[in-house]
């Protein structure tokens, strides 16, 4: 079935079908007509919101779990909902100061990232995510510095002094001075320059032939720059916090779903690659169950927003996962804030 435009409904329909998907999204039961008519906003007897409860049905917009139960949005409808009709709420202050007390907490990047996941996790009653940003740390020294036979030790220096250590297994014997002259040659090309900038550098000289280096020499800088570029690939690159908070008492009837969504999760190269799609919007995604194919079977919705660097540049995607009928129009600005919140630490 194919769903009219939201502006086709008639006021009529559309009043009762937002109400349904909000008390749905409230307290995750069908809503009946009976509870409808109750509502001060409608002027319609039981009887008549039935009749437009069946249409709304018949338009792939509502289903009945049971017979004699009411109804609930599906995921077209859901679909329709949120873009359509969805009022956002800002963060409450308390929300936006829980957000930014977790993100100001001194300490490595990546421990700000999981205090990030965490508290949106507690916040939105959902698992929390956090793509950690794909390393282009401006660099600022380069080393190797010989220890056993056989072995160097090579060690980068960024701009904001963060040093990382590495092993460089060596081919062969070396002569004296050849760590030394590799480890010059790529500090002098380093300078400001992120990895795969000063990579791109230094090939493009070693290749036309400009370089002074011998052959000794050339051969550490390609196994130099390589470890590094190797390790960034190896790297985890997705956070999730609150795993928990999927197992609510909502979940006991659906255990088969819940297992099928905690697989999905322990899958983090798979989650990740959904959360690279958001990388490219403008702005908060949101996915709603089937619609990825990766949580079909769990019939869960996923909250995405991009971050990006003070240069403006995405770096990195922030965001939750739960059922299809939670609060999207809390959750998405929640998520939407924390997007920018990070961007201002990252920048």
């Amino acid at each position: 079935m194919s769903s009219l435009p939201i502006t086709e409904l008639t006021t009529r329909a559309r009043d009762i079908f937002r109400m349904v998907v909000e008390g749905y999204l409230t307290s995750g039961q069908p809503v009946g007509s009976k509870t409808l008519a109750g509502d001060s906003g409608i002027n319609l007897s039981p009887a008549s919101i039935r009749s437009v409860l069946a249409d709304l049905e018949m338009l792939g917009l509502l289903a009945a779990p049971h017979t004699s139960a009411g109804r609930m949005p599906t995921e077209m409808g859901l679909r329709l909902f949120v873009d359509g009709m969805m009022q956002v709420a800002e963060p409450t202050a308390d929300e936006r100061a829980a957000i930014e007390r977790h993100l100001s907490e001194p300490g490595p990047i990546e421990a700000a990232l999981a205090a990030t996941s965490a508290v949106l996790s507690d916040l939105s009653a959902c698992a929390g995510l956090v793509m950690v940003p794909r390393r282009e740390a401006r660099l600022a020294q380069f080393s190797l510095v010989p220890l056993a036979t056989g072995r160097a030790l090579a060690v980068l220096v960024g701009e904001d002094g963060a040093v990382e250590n590495r092993v460089l297994d060596l081919a062969a014997p070396v002569r004296p001075g050849a760590l030394e002259e590799a480890s010059n040659f790529i500090t002098a090309r380093l300078a400001g320059r992120t990895l795969a900038e000063a990579v791109r550098a230094m090939r493009a000289e070693i290749a036309s032939g400009r370089s002074a280096l011998d052959a000794a020499s050339r051969d550490l800088v390609e196994r130099g720059i390589a470890i590094w570029s190797e390790d960034a690939t190896q790297r985890p690159v997705l956070i999730v916090r609150g795993q928990a908070n999927l197992l609510d008492e909502s979940t006991l009837g659906d255990l088969e779903r819940v297992r099928s969504l905690l697989d999905d999760l322990e899958n983090k190269q798979s989650v990740a690659e959904l959360l690279d799609i958001a990388r490219e919007a403008d702005s908060t995604r949101i996915f709603i169950g089937s619609e990825n194919r990766l949580f079909a079977l769990s019939g869960s919705s996923v909250i995405a927003s991009p971050y990006r660097d003070r240069e403006g540049r995405v770096v990195g995607v922030v965001g939750v996962i739960g059922p299809t009928r939670l609060n999207y129009a809390r959750v998405v600005p929640m998520v939407d804030f924390t997007a920018q919140s990070l961007g201002k630490l990252i920048g």
